[in-house]
Parts: C-alpha cells; structure tokens; sequence
C-alpha cells in the first residue's frame, strides 16, 4: 500500500537552523520539499563531490587487478587527495596521448620524405642555403624553369618530391602545381624518441593506476560521505528565511507519513519549533512511501530496476505485479528444465548467504518464486529441456493438463492446432483478468461518485472486446460472435461517454466526453489491441520452445559418438543463449504488460518519486 502523508511546516529562529537541521536528520522521518541552495561553502562541496565521483569514473574504466590487496579506509581528507591524485594522472596521460597523436600525424604526413633533420637545415640556412620542402604532381616536375635549383627527393604514382635552393628566403615563381610542404617543429627522429618516451609514461601511468583500483570501494564511501554534506548544506543555504533584522526567522516544508507525525511533532516540541502538520494538497510534490508484507516486497528488485515509481494519488499495485510477473515470467521461460536450473541457482544463492552467515537477498527469493512459476508452466505443458515427449516418462506426461500440453499436440496436426488455441485463449483470459481487477479497482476508488458508472462501461466494454478477440484471433468456428456482443461494447461505450469524464458536474463532464469524441473512439481500439497484445506470451513461448528442441536436434547425432563432448558444450551453449534470450523478452514482454497495458487501464502514469527522509543513514 502506498503510506498516507502529512505535509509538515516548521518554523525556528534562523540562527538554530544547522542546529535544527541536525535534529531532523537524526530524526530521520521527515522528506524535504526540494530546495535550491546557495553559499559558497556549498559550491565548494559540490566540487569536491564532482572529484570524487571523476575519480572513481575513471578507476572503474579500468581492469581492476586483483592481486592488489585492499588498502586502509581513506579518511574524508585523505580521499580528497587520492581523488585529485587520480584526476592528476589521468590529465597526465591524456596529455601524452595527444602528444603521441599530434607526433604521429606529423610523421605519418613526411613519411614520404625519410627522416627529417632539422639542425642540418639550420646549418646550410647559416651557410647562405636555404631549403625548401615541395610537391608537384609527377608529370609537371620536368617542366620546372631550368634556373631553378632543385634536388628530387622521390616520386610515387602521382606525386614528386623534390628540395628546392635559394640564396635567401625569397622564392622564385614556381607552376601552380607545385605546393609547399610545412617543416615540422621537430626532427623527425626527435618526434619518434618523444613517442617512446610517452609510451613509457603512459604505461608507469597505467601501472600507478592499475595500483590504486583496491581503493574504489573506499571512495565509494567517500562519495556517499560528501553526498550527506551536500544534502545538508544545500537545505542549510536553501531554507526560507525573513528580512528581519532581530530575531529572524527560518522555515522548511516536507513530508512525513502520517504515523510518524507525532514523532516530528514531539522533537517540534522539544526544540521550541512552530509545528504544523496538514494533509497534502492535490497539486503538492508528494513523495511515495510503499509498504507491503515480505512476500509482496519480493517484487521490489524488479520496480527498483525499472526505476518505476506510482504518484502519491495513483496505486500500488506490487501485489498484482508480482502475481502476475510470475505467471508472464513461467510463460515466456515456458520450460521446466528451466525453472529447474533457476530453482537449484536460487536456493544454492539462500543456503550459501545462510551458510556465511548473512541476510538472504531478496532477489533470490524472487528468483525461486518465478523458477518454480516456470517449473509448474513446463509441468502443464510438458516442456522439458525442449526434449520430445515421445521420449519423456509417462509419469511425466501424466502431470501435464491434455488441453494445453505438448503431448497432445504431438498427436496430430489438427491437435497441434488446437492446443495452440487452448493456450492463445488461456492468454486473452489472462488479459480479461488482469485488466478487469484495473476497473474493478477504479470502480472501488469511485464508488462513491458517478464516475464509478465510467469505470463499470470501461468493464462491460472490455468483455464484449474480449468476446471479438477470440471470434478474430482464436477461431470464428470454435467462438461464433454472441448476439449481446456489440451491446456490450457499445453499451460500455456510452457508459464510459457520459460518466467517464464526470467530476461532480455532469454537463461539464459530458462536454468534456465530447470535445475528446476521437480518443474515447480510438480507446476502443486501444482495449482490442491491448487484449490481443497478451498473445505475446504464447508467440515468445513458442519461439522459446522452437530453439530448445532445435538446439536437442543438432546434438541428438553426436551424442553417442566420438565427438560426445561437442554434444554437450553445444546443449550447455545453445540452452544457455535461450535462457538468456527469454530473460530479455520477459524485461521486454512480462514487464510491460504490467506497466503498460494494465497500467493504463488503471489510469497510472508512473510519475511518482519515492519517499528519502532527511536522515543520517543511506
């Protein structure tokens, strides 16, 4: 459930507010309303954390070695000026590089010419000589005037290379086809010793680099360190304050949930705090805050991923999420082989945690709820590992359910067919279900007001769409179209015309209907569409099971020979990849059935934020 909040005012003499600030991150209930700070002492932590968080950017691009040892915990000080260290190299070797790059380019532009001296050019210009680097396409360099002194260098396909002689810096009139080369700042030679040179830079670079990686967990907690600075600071620096010249006032606004209001006002109280605690207006930022009971929580690795969060007005929905999740998550795995492999990962991850003495993650139980969900699909199905059912126990085959199991389908073709139906059906019955509870719930939250007819036309609606789906999709023969179909959508329709808009005026919501007459019509396309969307759990499966038998057929004929070991490296290979492939369809396909389709039958726009009290813990 989301967690009832009280929007809470405080008041205090200015001169208390670090102090007063203090006492409430201690307390560690109340949320601040957000707050733009300003004071130097702020930029400056602002810079600091901006280092620190450089710093470990830059550590974590490289390889960690791990034959370095940890090293000691860095005092706040100290990780200052490892941070600034790390930067310092790092400016350092980026500099080389574009050194090396700069000297590369220079001698990849006169490798034609060999090496390049630039003392002997000095030289013969003090003689009086003074020489002269040019280009001129091949063909043209016989057509040089004969009073030009030259001295040709080389020539390629297109293009010759020649030096040319003048007593002074003046340059005699020369084709238009000819082109000076610029001298290099350095002698060629001078260019490949500074390469070598950097390179060895870099690498004691690397290597000093390399050294310091064992310090990364500790400037992670630096980071964390300065981010608790920061936050203080900038609610120090943003709170309100009067113009006042004596005793001047400063006040803050946040949110607390509703049983922890006395708390805050207790400690208001104590400090001699103005306190006041109201209910949060519609249009107030208020953060969401959810509780549910362990099992429910499971779900919390999958949201936390997603970075979804509902508004503080909308629903909480990790029950039905985590419900429905796992039956979308054993329909996409569709194996029991599978599950198997993700129920023995996730109990060797409980029992070890246990076993090192430490609090199970909750992601392992999670990944043994959804193994076994993917176990007991398989098990209806009579999907193991992809293998025939003509090779699988009868006792196994005995736990299937006929009307949905591969060995049915495995009969005939017009058996394969209908098993297919069977299990497109139990698909759009899923849709039916899952997006009957988001009217049901909308019907519940407006119950006490004429909108609730809107929801109920939503519902009635969804019904006799769901009876079109299966006359198009599954078969017309199997499923004729029932008379009351079409009043049922239309029915729906108006229902969810008149009321659906309603807000206490019924003609200003009726109008309202009106003036969004295209959407409410494209709204029913939209139900067919999100209906049939739901057959996406059967064509995933499919394909799943599609790869897992192929992968069993291309190592079936080496399993009992010589090369018995291709066999095996090929089955753990290629059932790995659709492992992987099916978690990726299920972030894909299982996820956004819940935080789209029924989402939005539920009206959720997923624009909350979650609940961080001003407190000294992370």
């Amino acid at each position: 459930m989301i967690v009832p909040m009280k929007k809470v005012f405080l008041v205090l003499l200015e001169a208390e507010k670090r102090q007063a600030l203090k006492s409430l991150r201690k307390l560690g209930l109340v949320h601040l309303e957000e707050l733009e700070g300003h004071s130097e002492e702020l930029s400056l932590l602002k810079g600091q954390q901006s280092n620190l968080e450089t710093a470990l950017r830059l550590l974590q691009d490289l390889k960690l070695d791990k034959t370095v040892k940890a090293s000691n915990p860095l005092e706040e000080s100290d990780a200052m000026i490892f941070a600034d260290q790390v930067i310092s190299l790092f400016d350092e070797k980026t500099k080389a590089q574009n050194e090396i790059m700069r000297d590369q380019l220079e001698l990849d532009r006169l490798s034609r010419w060999g090496g390049i001296n630039l003392e002997d050019f000095a030289y013969l210009s003090e003689k009086g000589v003074h020489l002269h680097l040019y280009e001129i396409p091949a063909n043209k360099y016989a057509t040089l005037p004969e009073d030009i002194e030259t001295v040709f260098v080389n020539q390629d396909k297109n293009t010759a290379r020649f030096l040319l002689f003048t007593k002074d810096e003046n340059l005699p009139t020369l084709p238009a086809e000819a082109f000076a080369v610029a001298m290099p700042e350095k002698s060629t030679s001078a260019m490949k010793q500074n390469i070598s040179d950097l390179n060895a830079k870099i690498a004691k670079i690397d290597s000093t680099l390399l050294a310091t990686t064992s310090k990364i967990n500790f400037l992670k907690d630096a980071i964390k360190a300065k981010e608790k600075q920061v936050e203080f600071e900038n609610a120090f620096s943003g709170m309100s304050c009067d113009n006042a010249e004596n005793h001047a006032l400063a006040w803050l606004t946040g949110y607390v949930p509703t049983e922890n209001a006395e708390e805050v006002k207790k400690l208001a109280e104590a400090e001699k705090w103005g306190f006041a605690a109201v209910d949060p207006e519609a249009d107030d930022p208020v953060p969401t805050k959810i509780k549910n009971n362990k099992l429910v929580s499971l779900i919390y690795p999958v949201t936390d991923f997603l970075g979804t969060v509902p508004g503080y007005t909308e629903y909480d929905i990790s029950n039905w999420f985590l419900l429905f999740f796992c039956i979308f998550f054993g329909m996409i795995f569709g194996d029991g082989g599978y599950g198997l492999i993700l129920v023995v990962a996730a109990l060797g991850g409980l029992f070890s945690a246990i076993f090192k003495g430490k609090k199970p993650a909750s992601a392992m139980f999670l990944l043994l709820l959804i193994g076994l969900a993917t176990v007991g699909w398989g098990m209806v199905t009579c999907s193991w590992f992809g293998i025939d059912t003509n090779l699988l126990p009868d006792w196994l085959k005995n736990l299937s359910v006929p009307a949905l199991s591969n060995v049915t389908a495995n009969i005939s073709s017009e058996m394969d067919t209908y098993v297919s139906q069977n299990i497109q059906i139990f698909c759009f019955t899923l849709a039916l279900i899952q997006l009957s509870i988001a009217h049901l719930k909308g019907i519940v939250r407006y119950i006490k007001s004429l909108k609730a007819l809107g929801e109920l036309g939503s519902l009635v609606m969804l019904w006799g769409i769901y009876l079109v789906v299966l006359n198009m999709v599954v078969s017309s023969v199997r499923f004729p179209m029932p008379s009351y179909t079409i009043p049922l959508v239309l029915g729906g329709f108006l229902l969810n015309f008149i009321f659906g808009n309603y807000d206490g005026n019924f003609g200003a919501g009726l109008a309202e209907s009106a003036k969004n007459i295209v959407s409410l019509l494209l709204g029913v396309v939209n139900v067919f569409s999100d209906v049939v969307s739901y057959i996406r759990l059967w064509a995933v499966g499919l394909a799943g099971g599609a790869i897992a038998s192929t992968v069993n057929e291309m190592a079936g004929p080496m399993m009992g020979g010589a090369i018995i070991c291709a066999a095996i490296l090929l089955l753990f290979f290629g059932h790995g990849l659709n492992m992987i492939l099916n978690v990726l369809s299920v972030i894909v396909h299982g996820v956004r059935l819940n935080t789209l389709e029924f989402s939005n039958h539920l009206g959720m726009s997923w624009a909350g934020f979650s609940y961080k009290p001003f407190s000294e813990k992370e």
